[in-house]
């Protein structure tokens, strides 16, 4: 037997025979600047190839460099077909015009003129170049015998074409049958002598349009077309109206059409009515609310689809074996099926911009991206090379050892056993990626081997039976009330219309939770919590399947409910913030601004300014969101300034965010002012000082330049100036103290404007300026020292800086600073400090944080004027810092008082985060660091009663 040829060999030998096809058909075989090369290339990679240049030597002639060399997509070649054509002509274009774009797409992909990622882009753009050839062709041809199909109003109607999967996601195997739903937008009949209802003329229509594709003649077939994904399948109608696909999904839609829609797009036909459908059916792809519904539907697939790999010995199988192809997008798409109803940026139809999407938004580590992105590019370029080899649409490797030299040749590699380690170690990674996201939580021992007594009750409670007495030894005192609150959880009426599913998942959760709740720190209190927050959520079955699935989620969740209760009662009434206990991102420090800034940016270009209220309720849930995770950090890390550092932040962007909607809001319906509006948004006490509180609230000035508002706006209904910046200024306290479903943004305090509650809401910088030297109270200028612009126009908010250093700067009698400052304190203590002889009022008591504000406050009033640096901030470390550096206190004092703030602030942050009176039993800490407050306060010569 002779031995097999080598790879140069078979490569030389299959040149050589089209140099001689091309000789006897007179064919110049152009093969200048490294054609000959490029073609050799093509030749080891394709017997395709091979074939059709024979058949068509042609191909190999001076046309060949210029076709090869294009790096348009197919649309811009695609042929100019004459009215008269007829069906068989038309046939025969469309398989010679896919013949040339198959070669073309298999010489720039061997020869790495284009990436895979071009490659499954350009099969998608010949598809779509050939669909649309095709349905016009069709359309035309039907509306010759039976008219236009037109609307119940005489509107022209045309076929939709939806394709889904790798088509859907412009990312096409180069032989690949494609996946089409049809429909139309709305019944009637065409106009023309033999008329057609719609559903007919369009039915005959698809009849035609897959003929022209599909059907194999002596040119071979342009594509395989598979309509079995439309509604009921093949049983279906083959074209179906709008209304009639919104119908079927919303009663008959199963979990695997969503994961298919996910990829839907119109590409032939009436494009923007297929946008339209799409939009239409988004709500039952993509579910308000966080949907781990998605991992039992997903299951129920995977299962399926092994069956199948088992009973046809499919392991090797590129697409469907372990760590395939199908693997990865199963990943993807669960991500998006989970959170796609509230990050629309991952409503992406293609794998690759899906998976950055979910690395982008932390639903995806950065190094499972990684391997997942590398994973699928080495297997989709593998997949296409092999059926690159025949026009064949298959995802198996080859048996023959030849056949799996010249695929590892062609893609660069040394031999075989080094293209299947590299195969191996890819899906090796994605099997455990893929393994690691939906494997069942369910895998510990039986609930009855953990805690039998928690089995046998549950399953009493099911049976009806179960007795409080029997809750007891599960780990709870107070039995009795939360066996009631069991009992009335099971008799809910919402329990009783749950899907199957959704019922199953329930029965299987709650004994978790009384499990777990058994062990946390405070468990009739955490299980009490939990039983409120499954009420809560009994209509979402998807939150029941997140603390099913998540077992996490589930302990994070138990813990908070255990320590937290401002955290448990805030995720009660927001279920939505459930998410962030199935973010990665918790484990780490609190969001940054920054982050907060990119998340508000991803939300609302989505939304694109067309409603303000849907990006009011962005912001509400954005803020719900920052604002628990920052409370989650806080429990984990404890740093209390830092937490009010980064809660200011949050307001900070959320004010900002809120000024600009405000703004853009007021321009639609009074213009804008010729020199802009100039207001300035001022944020006083904790959110001037940066130091704000979770249940705290803001106090805002606003001011304006009085130059710049001279004049009228430019709308249909035009403003006086200073009438427009208060128009302005009410819609951003309305948008921030709006209440909506995700709750509302702020609770909002503008009484420290000069004069107060009788004074214009928004006041001038000259008339501002000019109150705080001559009018304003003492403690009105201690209030100024914790005053800075929080969003708004930039000049008007430097001007207000300098109009307020000028204001803190002024020389003042020390003394009388002294007497004031201790006087308002005096008062302020004797009106609120709740202190007793056991506890201290973190607040007002006696050296507690309002004695180190009102240090603060009266060491700036009396040394700004030669200190500038004391007006930088009003922040209280930051003053501390500058009182320090300015020698105002020393060293050891800013020590101590540094130390106590810390202290106090933490003590404070606790209650708040546990809903308690910031009421403290007082301790050894507790007054070394009030005693250190009051020795500092004492030497500033102040007395606080």
């Amino acid at each position: 037997m002779d031995a097999p040829p080598t790879v140069a060999e078979f490569t030389d030998d299959r040149y050589t025979h089209l140099i001689a096809r091309c000789r006897e058909a007179g064919v110049a075989l152009y093969d200048d600047a490294g054609v000959a090369e490029h073609l050799q290339r093509v030749l080891l990679a394709s017997d395709f190839a091979y074939e059709s240049f024979r058949r068509e030597p042609a191909l190999l002639g001076r046309q060949l460099v210029e076709l090869m060399g294009d790096p348009r997509a197919a649309d811009a070649r695609r042929p100019a077909w004459p009215d008269e054509l007829d069906e068989a002509a038309a046939m025969r274009e469309l398989r010679r015009f896919r013949r040339r774009e198959a070669l073309r797409l298999i010489w720039r992909d061997v020869n790495g003129l284009d990436s895979v990622e071009q490659t499954l882009a350009g099969s998608s753009a010949l598809a779509e170049a050939c669909l649309d050839l095709a349905l016009r062709f069709a359309e035309r041809n039907l509306g010759a015998r039976h008219g236009v199909p037109r609307d119940a109003t005489g509107q022209p109607q045309h076929l939709v074409v939806l394709a889904f999967g790798k088509l859907g996601g412009a990312e096409l195997n180069f032989s690949s049958d494609i996946d089409l739903v049809l429909a139309f937008a709305e019944n009637g009949q065409t106009d023309g002598e033999r008329p057609l209802a719609n559903e007919a003329f369009f039915a005959r229509v698809a009849q035609q349009l897959v003929k022209l594709l599909a059907e194999i003649t002596v040119d071979g077939y342009v594509f395989r077309v598979d309509l079995r994904l439309r509604p009921f399948g093949s049983a279906g109608r083959v074209a179906m109206s709008f209304a009639a696909m919104e119908q079927y999904y919303q009663r008959e839609g199963r979990d695997w059409e969503r994961y298919a829609w996910i990829k839907a797009r119109p590409v032939a036909g009436d494009i923007a009515a297929g946008k339209r459908l799409t939009e239409t059916l988004r709500p039952f792809v993509y579910r308000r609310y966080l949907d781990y519904t998605a991992f039992a539907g997903l299951r129920e697939m995977k299962a399926l689809i092994d069956g199948e790999v088992a009973r046809k010995d499919l392991a090797q199988h590129l697409k469907l074996g372990p760590g395939g192809i199908r693997e990865i997008e199963f990943i993807v798409q669960l991500l998006q099926l989970i959170r796609g109803g509230r990050e629309p940026g991952l409503r992406e139809r293609g794998l690759l911009p899906a998976l950055a999407a979910c690395e982008r938004i932390g639903a995806l580590g950065a190094a499972s991206a990684k391997r997942l992105r590398a994973a699928y590019i080495l297997l989709r370029h593998l997949e296409n090379r092999v059926q690159m080899l025949r026009d064949e649409q298959t995802h198996e490797l080859p048996d023959d050892a030849f056949t799996r030299a010249r695929l590892a040749a062609g893609l660069g590699y040394r031999d075989w056993p080094g293209l299947e380690i590299a195969l191996l170690v890819a899906r090796n990674n994605v099997a455990d990626e893929f393994t690691a996201l939906i494997a069942p939580a369910r895998n510990e021992a039986p609930l009855a081997e953990r805690n039998a007594a928690v089995a046998s009750y549950w399953r009493r409670m099911l049976a009806r039976e179960a007795q409080a007495a029997e809750l007891a030894p599960c780990g709870f005192a107070d039995a009795e009330a939360l066996h009631a609150q069991l009992a009335s959880l099971l008799a809910s009426p919402t329990l009783r219309t749950l899907e199957v599913r959704a019922r199953g998942c329930f029965e299987r959760l709650l004994p978790l939770l009384i499990e777990e709740a058994a062990e946390s720190a405070a468990p009739d209190v955490c299980l009490e919590r939990l039983i409120r927050l499954v009420h809560s959520v009994l209509r979402r079955s998807a939150y029941l399947a997140l603390l099913e699935e998540q077992a996490s989620a589930r302990a994070s969740l138990v813990a908070l409910f255990a320590g937290s209760s401002l955290l448990a009662e805030r995720l009660i009434a927001h279920p939505l913030l459930l998410d962030d206990l199935f973010d990665a991102r918790i484990e780490a420090i609190a969001p940054s601004r920054a982050e907060l800034d990119a998340d508000l940016d991803r939300r609302l270009a989505h939304i694109g300014g067309a409603d303000a209220e849907a990006e009011v309720e962005v912001l509400q849930e954005e803020k719900q969101s920052a604002s628990f995770r920052i409370g989650l950090a806080s429990n984990r890390h404890a740093d209390a300034a830092a937490t009010a550092r980064a809660l200011s932040d949050v307001a900070d962007a959320i004010v900002a965010r809120t000024f600009v909607l405000a703004e853009r809001d007021v321009a639609l319906r009074h213009g804008r002012l010729a020199e802009g509006s100039s207001l300035a948004v001022i944020g006083y006490g904790s959110l001037g000082g940066a130091e704000l509180g979770f249940a705290s609230d803001l106090d805002l000035v606003f001011v304006y330049d009085e130059v710049a508002v001279r004049g009228e706006s430019d709308g249909a209904r035009p403003l006086e100036g200073v009438r427009y910046v208060a128009r302005l200024a009410q819609r951003v306290v309305h948008w921030l103290t709006m209440q909506s479903r995700a709750g509302r943004l702020y609770d909002v305090d503008v009484r420290l404007r000069p004069d107060g509650g009788k004074g214009l809401l928004v006041v001038s910088l000259e008339a501002f300026a000019e109150y705080q030297r001559e009018r304003a109270w003492v403690w009105e200028q201690q209030a100024l020292v914790r005053a800075r612009a929080v969003a708004g126009d930039a000049a008007t908010s430097a001007r207000f800086a300098e109009r307020r250093a000028g204001v803190l700067a002024q020389p003042r009698d020390a003394a009388l600073v002294r007497e004031q400052v201790s006087s308002m304190r005096a008062r302020w203590r004797a009106e609120r400090d709740r202190s007793s002889s056991a506890l201290l009022d973190l607040k007002q008591g006696a050296g507690a944080l309002l004695d180190i504000e009102f240090l603060l406050q009266a060491l700036v009033l009396m040394n700004a004027h030669t200190h500038r640096l004391l007006l930088d901030s009003g922040n209280t470390g930051a003053l501390i810092g500058a009182a320090a550096a300015a020698a105002i206190v020393t060293a050891q004092q800013a020590q101590d008082l540094a130390a106590a703030h810390a202290e106090l602030l933490a003590r404070s942050l606790a209650c708040t985060l546990d809903a308690r009176p910031r009421l403290v039993a007082r301790d050894a800490a507790l007054a070394r660091h009030t005693a250190a407050v009051l020795s500092v306060v004492a030497g500033a010569g102040l007395v606080f009663g």
